[in-house]
């Protein structure tokens, strides 16, 4: 093991001792939500640290068998060569598990999914493709015990899709299908075609991770600047002679609200706070949508027949995807959702790029 990756993981297995340190102070159960981030955290340190103390137990089995290597008895020392043989080995497993779990966690990974079909070029057989392709993911989500709903669709004129979205839910639901998004292609003779003739069709799909819901709008204090003033209209002689109306500035959005049907300032500062996070939680959800919207736009293409990620072939009975140069000579078991192998090497391939990346 390289010393900075070493270093590293001595830094997080002392952090991973000061949060359980924090965890038992009573100020902190005290408060929620630092309780929520010290666990949260504690929870995704435990499975790093976890390994690296199985790392550790290796490194220092193999060191004490080496001791044996020394003696004079030929039968221990064969017993301790076997012991490091097999120690080292899990000592390379065991660093090789490291470096995945050290990997950035995509925060969407665990969540679920809206999944976007939409016929391209082709026609009614795209159409139909696109009908194809929803069965085999739903197939895939029901052998994973994910749950699925139609949220909208567009029925094409002779069967199948000319667009559909679907949200599926389901632990791990993007992580497995995030790699799906792009175009799909099919090779195959139409129904229709008296020919015998081999039509390339196309579809678009597109992944998207569902938006945790945004509960509470978390307002610093320092963001906010907030008047009092004397209510205007009808109120009698208490609302002209006490400034009880209470308008709230944020700051960093210039977002204004302003309550003053309270006599009281106290009310009338909280309906103006539940107000003004009411906005900006709609502010929010409006942004998180039009992100969705530039997303999905960048994901699919443009739906022509050049623009693949994969292509299925039906005269040869096979499935390639174009990224990581796989072929497989299985399409029926694919189309029914037999997407396992396909979605296993796409994440090693995506792994193997990160690390990598890290240098590692």
């Amino acid at each position: 093991m390289n010393p900075s990756l070493a270093d590293r993981l001595e830094g997080l297995r002392e952090r991973f001792a000061e949060v359980g340190a924090l965890l038992a102070e009573p100020e902190v159960a005290s408060d929620p939500s630092r309780l929520r981030a010290l666990a949260r955290e504690h929870a995704e340190l435990s499975p790093v640290v976890e390994c690296f103390e199985k790392y550790d137990r290796t490194v220092g089995s193999i060191e004490d068998a080496r001791e044996f290597l020394a003696g004079s008895d030929p039968d221990l020392r064969a017993l301790a060569q076997e012991e490091i043989d097999a120690a080292e080995r899990r000592r390379e497993s065991l660093e090789a598990e490291l470096k995945v779990l050290l990997l950035p966690a995509d925060p969407a990974d665990a969540g679920n999914v809206y999944l976007e079909i939409r016929a391209g070029a082709g026609g009614d057989e795209a159409a139909l493709f696109a009908g194809d392709l929803l069965r085999m993911y739903l197939r895939y989500g029901e052998l994973a015990d994910w749950k699925s709903e139609i949220v909208s669709r567009s029925l094409g004129e002779h069967g199948g899709y000319k667009e559909v979205v679907v949200r599926i839910v389901g632990r791990g639901a993007y992580s497995r299908l995030k790699f799906e998004s792009g175009g799909h292609r099919v090779q195959r003779v139409p129904e229709t075609e008296s020919q015998g003739r081999i039509h390339t069709s196309a579809c678009t799909v597109a992944v998207l991770p569902e938006m945790d819901e945004v509960d509470e709008i978390d307002v610093a204090p320092s963001d906010l600047r907030i008047d009092t003033f004397r209510a205007s209209g009808a109120g009698g002689q208490h609302v002209n002679k006490t400034d009880s109306a209470v308008r709230i500035t944020h700051l960093p959005t210039n977002m204004v609200v302003e309550c003053q049907d309270e006599r009281s300032q106290h009310k009338n500062r909280a309906r103006a706070m539940s107000l003004l996070k009411a906005r900006l939680l709609a502010a929010e959800r409006e942004r998180r949508s039009t992100e969705r919207a530039e997303t999905r736009r960048l994901l699919v293409g443009s739906g022509d027949r050049s623009q693949r990620i994969r292509t299925y072939n039906y005269p040869q009975g096979r499935v390639t995807d174009h990224r990581i140069n796989l072929t497989l000579y299985r399409l029926g078991d694919v189309m029914a959702g037999g997407l396992g192998e396909i979605v296993e090497a796409l994440a090693s391939e995506d792994q193997a790029e990160q690390l990598a990346a890290l240098g590692t």
